[in-house]
């Protein structure tokens, strides 16, 4: 039986994520003239192409999260990266001067790598709740939103993400509810306050214990941790919006510092503990995961990788 023989490719920059950030350093690192290349086992966009709605990035008073990622991936382009789509990063070899990149089709090596692989939905890890993913229980709004259409709704959370999720599903269901575990809620005041006067149901102190049904969601048991109190309410939906966890196993595997909760370590030039190798975006321990946050960080790495390359007369190692 024949191996498969798969190809070498060299560049000057490889970015491992096409979100915010991977998208912000290729734009960056391809204008400096730097041969890029982005990868990402998805489409372009990450978790933004998901939300429903962004109305907190300057200089758009509100967009669609999948239309702002696809003028992200398009200025990318137009500034001459390459976006590698559908193709999953499964190896890093990041000692050494040149940095090796296994992918699921190729081998690429490159002087310089950026680590953009964002973050995943954190799971609630209650009876049920795998069990009936994809039948009723849904991480993503944007996605499954509309299947609920004069239904009853459940999310789980009290971030920007679960609140944007219930305002979007408000416009969709028949009733939504919000269940949060604390007595206020993490999501900006701007939010709330469209929250409230959208007749959302805010269910202070209160957590998910179990998802129940049939073939599909039915209902859910809730408990107030405040009283104790245990009670089931029939729902057709459960939207669980609790946070991500970093994408940084395959980072970690290489070498890459990652903090306890698995967070990528990186200093203020967002370098990583390898040289050569930076980190942008919500895989870093950066504090605030947001957009702008994001593409900021990229900004900085990818003018760091240009210096770590090209090594201009103003560059400091």
């Amino acid at each position: 039986m024949s191996r498969m023989v798969m190809t070498m490719e060299r560049w000057d920059l490889i970015i491992v994520g096409a979100g915010p950030a991977g998208l912000t350093a290729g734009l960056y690192g391809a204008r400096s003239g730097l041969k890029t290349l982005v990868l990402d086992e998805k489409m372009p966009g990450g978790a933004v192409a998901d939300a429903p709605l962004v109305e907190n990035y300057p200089g758009f008073g509100a967009i669609s999260g999948s239309e702002l990622a696809d003028k992200m991936a398009e200025h990318c382009k137009k500034a001459g990266a390459n976006i590698n789509e559908l193709e999953r990063v499964v190896e890093l070899d990041l000692k050494g001067e040149k940095k090796s990149v296994k992918t699921t089709r190729a081998v690429y090596t490159a002087s310089a790598v950026i680590i953009a692989s964002g973050s995943h939905h954190r799971t609630l890890g209650v009876p049920g709740e795998a069990e009936f993913r994809g039948r009723g229980v849904s991480y993503c709004t944007l996605c499954d939103g509309t299947l609920f259409k004069g239904r009853n709704v459940l999310v789980v959370g009290g971030g920007n993400s679960a609140v944007v999720s219930a305002r979007y599903l408000a416009n969709v269901a028949s009733s939504v509810k919000l269940a949060h575990r604390r007595d206020q809620l993490r999501a900006e005041q701007a939010l709330v306050e469209d929250l409230i006067a959208q007749g959302v149901e805010i269910m202070w102190n209160t957590e998910l214990k179990e998802v129940k049904g049939d073939t599909r969601v039915k209902g859910v048991v809730l408990v107030n941790n405040r009283t104790g109190e245990t009670k089931e309410i029939s729902v057709d939906g459960v939207f669980v919006q609790v946070g991500e966890a970093p994408n940084s196993q395959i980072a970690e595997e290489a070498g890459i510092e990652v903090d306890k909760a698995g967070y990528i370590v990186v200093d203020s030039r967002q370098r990583t503990n390898i040289s050569g190798v930076y980190a942008a975006g919500d895989v870093t321990n950066g504090t605030v995961k947001q957009i702008g946050t994001a593409v900021g960080q990229a900004i900085i790495a990818a003018s760091e990788a240009f210096g770590y390359i090209k090594r201009p007369y103003y560059y400091k190692a």
